[in-house]
C-alpha cells in the first residue's frame, strides 16, 4: 500500500511538471521578448513551439509506450525534459529558446501517455483508478494554475531564465525515483514498428498544430497558415488509409472508431479549446487591461487553483463511483461553461480580484471534476496493451483542441477595436461552446 502511494505520488508529480510548463512561461513572455529580441508577434512561439512538439509526437509516444514499455518512455521523456529545460534557461537567442521549447514538448509527448498508462495498468478500473486519476488530475490542475503564480514569482525575483531552470531538479528527482518505484516493463511486443504510420502521424499532427499557431501571426491564407493546415490534413487522411492496410498499425482504427473513445476525444477537444480561451481572456484582462504585474496576475489564479485541486482529489472519485462517468461528464462540462460565464461577467472596466472570485470558484469546482472524468472515460474498457495509444489519442485531441481554441479566441478578441469588448466576445463564446459540449 505504501509503495502504491509513493508510485502514485511520482506519477502525480510528473503530471504537475508537464502541466506547470504549459502555463509558467505566459507571465514571463514580456521579459523573454525584451531580452532575446522577439518581436511582439513572434514571442508567441515560446508557447507555440512547445505545443507543436507535444501535439506532433503524442500519437507516436502513445504507441511507443505500448510497444517499448511505459517505464522506459517515462524515463526517456524526463531526460528530454530536463535537458531541454536547461538549454532554455541558458538560451542567448530566440532560435535556441524556440528549439528548446519544441524538445520540451517532445519530452511531454512521451511522458504524458507513459504516466497515464502506468495509472491505467497499475490501478484496477473502478474506485482505485478513480482515486488515482483524482490525484493525477489534482496535480495537473495545480500545475496549470500554479504555473501562472510560480512564473510570476520566479520572473519577478530571479529572472525569466528560472521558469526553465525550475524543471531541471524536478526532472532529475523523478528520473532517479522511477526505477525504484515503477514496475519493470513487460517484454517488448514482437513484430515491426509501424514506421510509415509514425512518420505520417507525427508530421501531420505537427503541421496541423503549426498551422493553427501560425495563422494569427502570418495570416490564415499564408503558406504557414492555410498551407500547413492543408498539408497536415492531407497527411492525416493518408495516415488513415495506411493504417487500414497495416497488420500492426500505430493507431488501431477499431479503437479510434469506438463510440466511447471517439466521443471522449471530441469532448476533450472542446474542453481544452475553451479552457485555453478562458485562460487567454483572464490573462489579457488582468495585465493589458487592468495593468496587473506578473505576480499579481499569478496570485489572482490562486482561488481557481485551490478549488480545482480539491475537487479533483476529493470530490471527483466519489461522484464517478456514485453517478458514473457519463452523468459526471455532462454535469461538470455544463457547469464549467457556467463558471466561465460568471468569470466573464466579472471582467468589467472597474473590476479586479473580487469581481473575478465567484467565477473562478465555479469554474474551478466543475472544471476540476470534468478534467479527471474525461481521462477516466478515455481509459475505460481499453485493453492493457492498448492503453498507451488510447491515452495518446485522447491527449492529441486535447492538444489539437487547445491549439484550435487559442487561435479562434485570439482572433475573436483581437477582432474588436476595443480590447475589453473583444475579450468579452471571446469569453462569452467560450462559455457557450463549453456548455454545448456538456449537452
Amino acid at each position: 500500500m505504501e509503495r502504491d502511494r509513493l508510485r502514485l505520488g511520482l506519477l502525480a508529480l510528473t503530471q504537475l511538471i508537464v502541466a506547470l510548463d504549459y502555463n509558467i512561461v505566459y507571465v514571463a513572455l514580456p521579459d523573454i521578448g525584451r531580452t532575446l529580441g522577439f518581436s511582439p508577434s513572434s514571442v508567441q512561439w515560446v508557447v507555440s513551439a512547445y505545443a507543436v512538439g507535444l501535439g506532433g509526437l503524442l500519437l507516436f509516444g502513445g504507441r511507443a509506450v505500448d510497444r517499448i514499455g511505459p517505464r522506459r518512455m517515462f524515463m526517456t521523456g524526463l531526460a528530454l525534459y530536463g535537458v531541454a529545460s536547461l538549454a532554455g534557461g541558458l538560451a542567448s537567442g530566440s532560435e535556441v529558446l524556440v528549439a528548446a521549447r519544441a524538445v520540451q514538448g517532445a519530452g511531454g509527448a512521451l511522458l504524458t501517455p507513459a504516466t497515464l498508462t502506468l495509472i491505467y495498468r497499475g490501478f484496477a478500473e473502478g474506485p482505485a483508478r478513480n482515486r488515482a486519476l483524482g490525484a493525477w488530475g489534482m496535480a495537473g490542475s495545480a500545475g496549470l494554475a500554479a504555473g501562472s503564480l510560480l512564473g510570476g514569482v520566479l520572473t519577478n525575483y530571479l529572472g525569466w531564465e528560472w521558469v526553465f531552470f525550475v524543471n531541471v531538479p524536478l526532472a532529475i528527482g523523478c528520473a532517479l525515483a522511477a526505477p525504484r518505484l515503477l514496475p519493470a516493463d513487460p517484454p517488448r511486443t514482437p513484430g515491426p514498428f509501424d514506421v510509415p504510420g509514425a512518420v505520417l502521424a507525427t508530421a501531420g499532427s505537427a503541421l496541423l498544430v503549426f498551422g493553427l499557431a501560425s495563422g494569427p501571426d502570418a495570416g490564415w491564407t499564408s503558406l504557414r497558415g492555410a498551407g500547413a493546415l492543408s498539408a497536415g490534413a492531407v497527411l492525416l487522411a493518408l495516415l488513415l488509409v495506411v493504417e487500414a492496410r497495416t497488420r500492426d498499425p500505430l493507431i488501431p482504427l477499431r479503437l479510434a472508431r469506438g463510440r466511447n473513445l471517439a466521443t471522449t476525444m471530441v469532448v476533450i477537444a472542446i474542453f481544452q479549446a475553451t479552457l485555453g480561451g478562458g485562460y487567454y481572456v483572464l490573462t489579457s484582462y488582468l495585465q493589458p487591461v487592468l495593468g496587473y504585474s506578473s505576480l499579481e496576475a499569478g496570485l489572482t489564479f490562486l482561488p481557481l487553483t485551490v478549488v480545482c485541486m480539491l475537487t479533483a482529489l476529493k470530490l471527483t472519485p466519489m461522484l464517478l463511483g456514485r453517478w458514473g462517468i457519463r452523468t459526471v461528464l455532462a454535469v461538470s462540462t455544463t457547469g464549467t461553461g457556467a463558471g466561465i460565464a460568471v468569470l466573464v461577467a466579472g471582467t468589467t472596466s472597474g473590476g479586479g480580484f473580487w469581481t473575478l472570485l465567484p467565477g473562478g470558484i465555479v469554474w474551478g469546482l466543475f472544471g476540476g471534476v470534468a478534467f479527471v472524468a474525461l481521462f477516466a472515460s478515455a481509459g475505460s474498457g481499453v485493453a492493457p496493451h492498448e492503453q498507451g495509444v488510447a491515452s495518446g489519442l485522447a491527449t492529441t485531441a486535447k492538444e489539437v483542441g487547445g491549439a484550435i481554441g487559442l487561435a479562434v479566441f485570439v482572433a475573436i478578441a483581437t477582432g474588436s477595436r476595443d480590447l475589453l469588448d473583444g475579450l468579452h466576445a471571446a469569453g462569452w463564446t467560450a462559455a457557450a461552446v463549453t456548455t454545448a459540449g456538456g449537452l
